[in-house]
């Protein structure tokens, strides 16, 4: 064997398996992604319009997506809560198990016991499973439904007064990568929060500081943004996960960030000064 063989050989022999990442796109799977890459793992995209797509709904997507795979980040949209997501999520399991795939590692919902069933079934896999419960993403304001009303300068959401400990996205993904590469995470569960209470008068007061302009919070009644939401044509069941704060469940600061990073987790006034520089905000 030439030289030059020897050394293609040996790449190709030592080259690492991809990751799965389902959700590749969205606010944690992008930012696992980038993380995976830049530490020199493959990762692969699993979402609808990926090069290899992954359709949790048509399950005849999942073995090319799995196809060499050694681990996963399994995130199921819109939520674990959602009704179907366990069955989907104990199917997925088993489907990649049954592939060679040892290591899932789930996001969850701190706080939702719906979310519970789904971690039980994935681990009924005989995986090697690690769940990382996460309360609202801070990046919610800048990249998912409360863009728009952020633009707007109003933020009109049946929360009350509650307050919610909202966790940055790019601290997940750091959690994530972590429990995808690293052994000593296996069989555990981490819960992941920011670093202070805020209540939506807060995260306003935060984001027109950041922006420069007056954002309002209007709290509504329930009814009321369910038919916001049927009249924007989305899911009316996100309506529900408010409970999630209103209730109180979350209304705490958790240390799953430090535990496994080793350091405290971002501030969602850092977020929002950055979010803004991006002109996300811009209007």
């Amino acid at each position: 064997m030439s030289h030059q063989a020897q050394n293609t050989a040996s790449a190709s022999v030592s080259a690492p398996a991809p990751v799965l990442v389902i959700g590749g796109t969205g606010k944690t799977g992008r930012r696992v992604v980038d993380r995976l890459r830049a530490l020199g793992r493959p990762a692969r995209v699993g979402s609808r319009s990926s090069a290899t797509p992954f359709v949790w709904e048509d399950e005849g997507t999942w073995q090319a997506a799995l196809d060499g795979v050694s681990a996963a980040y399994v995130t199921y949209y819109p939520d674990l809560a959602f009704p179907g997501a366990k069955e989907a999520v104990g199917r997925f399991a088993a489907f990649a198990v049954a592939r060679g795939v040892r290591r899932l590692v789930l996001l969850s919902g701190r706080g939702e016991e719906g979310a519970v069933a789904a971690e039980d079934a994935l681990k009924a896999s005989g995986c090697d499973w690690t769940v990382v419960r996460a309360n609202w993403f801070a990046q919610n304001f800048s990249e998912g439904f409360f863009l728009e009303p952020v633009r707007s300068g109003e933020l009109v959401l049946p929360a009350g007064d509650a307050v919610e400990p909202f966790v940055d996205a790019g601290d997940i993904a750091d959690v994530v990568v972590a429990a995808l590469t690293d052994d000593r995470h296996t069989g555990r569960t981490y819960e992941l929060s920011g670093p202070r209470l805020l209540s939506f008068h807060d995260v306003v007061r935060d984001l027109s500081a950041a922006t420069g302009r007056t954002i309002t919070y209007v709290p509504a009644g329930s009814d009321d943004y369910r038919a916001a939401l049927r009249a924007a044509g989305e899911p009316q069941e996100f309506a529900d996960l408010f409970t999630l704060i209103t209730d109180g469940r979350n209304a705490s600061v958790v240390h799953g960030v430090r535990d496994v990073l080793g350091r405290e987790p971002r501030d969602f006034s850092a977020y929002a000064d950055e979010a803004a520089a991006t002109g996300v905000w811009d209007v």
